[in-house]
């Protein structure tokens, strides 16, 4: 398949013969009192709690995760794991998520993450396609889920549960394991080796498998530390929120393990901002839509304060300043004056909702949108937005401090190729491209071109400096009935910027026309909804209100200035509540099903489509 532009491969360093446990042993030996971890409120039935005295957060050094990492591979030697053996690992994103990982890798096991919030279907289907020999669990509920499927999995023998301390028996009960014998298979394990088996958030079909290499991850992370010494470095830190099954945050686990960073598990996704402010981390992970209701909660508790007006300037200003950055004079005097104002009386008070030293962010996982990237830029916290697939582990684009363009991805990374196919497809080749799926040929052959080259599904363009714009994915193209195709992530992305919409679908697929899906945001559903009289009426009731239609209408208006006649949004219908993950219609990183939500609203679909 002929490209439109191609990147030229770089220098990456090839990472090696490497295992990625190998690190943690380096970091022992290099800086053993450095604390790479600090967890939380640890719990010492999941796993031991070591300290002189006194409570509250436990930091966990170099030394001490080494041996912890050791103790519980000697566990699962004696428990039988042999190399190559597949362990699924169903838990939230905490310290013992971290430790399984490594203690696996050090044994040259591989790790099969699961999403805590996976269906019991999920659940099945993943241990079972990978073949585990054995699950780690959380919780009583995880556990008993995976108990109720061991009819159907044959080769699962072994279920250690994390809050029952099975991690900790699995350790003591390795007496007959030596250090010598973990040090024999963590130096057998070359980089050709499996390291895990990510499966796909299944936006589509059910969950592939994508085998990704110790080789495929160092190099990738090896990439990304060479264009973030900003971000990760001794003496950083994190709070990692995202979920550890996610390739995306596993990524930055492994940066800071590899940096001698440090990093802060937050389990609990109500407690973010509490952790964030407990902590103060350097730098953090996030997806788009963390943003997005970042914006949206300053402007709601300036509104609240009486000081709408005040914020509405304030990012105006921010936004202005940020583009005036990207200039070769910069801003100018009197903007940086006005700049200056506005940092004191209320951007500081955004940068402090994030503990206040956190001046970096990496996003990815959606489209993160111009207007929001340099808001926050203006408000003195650079958002970088990266771009890859769980197929290529994950990172093949990132903006980086000392490059960035917003509105982009970001420049391919060292060693990574990208070229643009004629149908506008982002084609990749990389060592950091997985080997295939597991246990589905068809699928790997399919999703590779016969020279080599990954489909990504996804369609971009290369800008004159290298810079790679994401316009859409391949199966989200729709076709009117007019046979005009719509791309719908940009006008989706425009109309959740109203303060009112949490997620917006378009509709068009064989259609005469395009129409949108609108579900609103429940804190501002109640401060809409008292402001206007209606206190304590549902949405379901109400969404019919010509006052509600004509605010969210007004979104849909600001998007159809952006697009062609013929991409306009003609009509839209606001559903009786949020999408959710709980109802299989988000993904864990608050992608769109789209077909789950098709399903669940076919009514309000096909009203859509009635005689208007």
């Amino acid at each position: 398949m002929e490209g439109v532009r191609e990147t030229a491969a770089q220098p990456n360093g090839d990472g090696g013969d490497v295992n990625l446990a190998e690190q943690v042993w380096r970091n022992a030996a290099a800086d053993a009192d450095a604390v790479q971890f600090i967890r939380p409120d640890p719990d010492p039935r999941s796993w031991p709690v070591r300290r002189s005295g006194g409570g509250g957060p436990l930091p966990v050094t170099c030394r001490q995760f080494r041996d912890d990492v050791l103790a519980l591979a000697r566990g699962f030697l004696a428990a039988g794991v042999a190399h190559a053996d597949r362990v699924g690992l169903l838990c939230r994103t905490r310290y013992e998520w971290t430790l399984v990982d490594y203690a696996l890798w050090s044994i040259g096991a591989v790790t099969v993450p699961i999403y805590d919030t996976s269906s019991v279907d999920q659940i099945r289907w993943i241990i079972g396609d990978s073949g585990a020999v054995g699950c780690v669990v959380e919780t009583a509920e995880h556990a008993a889920i995976v108990h109720g499927l061991r009819p159907d999995l044959p080769r699962l023998r072994q279920t250690w549960r994390i809050d029952a301390g099975d991690l900790i028996e699995l350790a003591a009960g390795a007496g007959a394991v030596d250090t010598a014998q973990v040090d024999a298979r963590r130096d057998a394990v070359t980089g050709e080796d499996m390291a895990t088996i990510v499966y796909t958030s299944g936006t589509t079909g059910a969950p592939k498998g994508c085998v990704l290499t110790h080789r495929n991850i160092s190099v990738d992370v090896t990439s990304a530390v060479a264009g973030l010494p900003q971000l990760l470095h001794p003496g950083a830190s994190t709070v990692l929120f995202l979920p550890l099954a996610h390739a995306f945050a596993r990524l930055i686990q492994v940066g800071v393990v590899h940096t001698r960073a440090t990093m802060v598990h937050s389990a609990d996704m109500s407690e973010v901002l509490d952790q964030l402010r407990r902590f103060r981390p350097t730098f953090i992970l996030a997806v788009p839509r963390m943003f997005e209701k970042m914006h949206d909660q300053a402007r709601r508790a300036a509104e609240d304060g009486h000081r709408g007006g005040l914020f509405t300037l304030g990012e105006r200003l921010a936004v202005r300043y940020s583009r005036a950055l990207d200039r070769p004079t910069g801003p100018g005097l009197a903007l940086r004056l006005a700049h200056l104002f506005f940092d004191v009386v209320a951007y500081r008070r955004l940068r402090a909702a994030l503990g206040g030293r956190c001046r970096m962010a990496i996003v990815g996982g959606a489209p993160l949108g111009e207007r929001l990237g340099h808001f926050f830029r203006g408000v003195g916290i650079t958002v970088l937005e990266g771009y890859g697939l769980t197929e290529t582990s994950p990172a093949l684009a990132a903006n980086l401090p000392a490059a960035m363009r917003i509105g982009t991805v970001g420049r391919p990374l060292p060693g990574v190729q990208i070229r643009i196919a004629d149908n506008g497809e982002i084609l990749a080749r990389s060592q950091v491209v997985f080997v295939g799926y597991w246990n589905n040929p068809e699928a790997t052959e399919e999703t590779f071109t016969d020279d080599g080259w990954l489909h990504t599904g996804d369609l971009g363009h290369l800008d004159d400096d290298g810079f790679l714009r994401i316009t859409g994915r391949t199966k989200e193209i729709m076709v009117t009935a007019a046979g005009k195709n719509v791309a719908p992530a940009p006008i989706e992305e425009r109309v959740r910027a109203h303060p009112l919409v949490s997620q917006c679908m378009l509709v068009a697929d064989g259609r005469p026309y395009v129409a949108a899906l609108v579900s609103v945001d429940p804190p501002a559903w109640q401060r809409w909804r008292d402001a206007h009289g209606h206190p304590g009426a549902s949405l379901a009731d109400l969404r019919d209100d010509p006052q509600l239609r004509a605010e969210i209408q007004e979104a849909i208006d600001q998007a159809n200035r952006t697009v062609s006649h013929a991409e306009q949004v003609k009509t839209f219908r606001i559903l009786p509540r949020d999408l959710t993950e709980a109802d299989g219609e988000l993904t864990p990183t608050l992608k769109i099903k789209r077909e789950v939500v098709q399903d669940h609203f076919a009514e309000d679909i096909a009203a859509l489509y009635r005689r208007r």
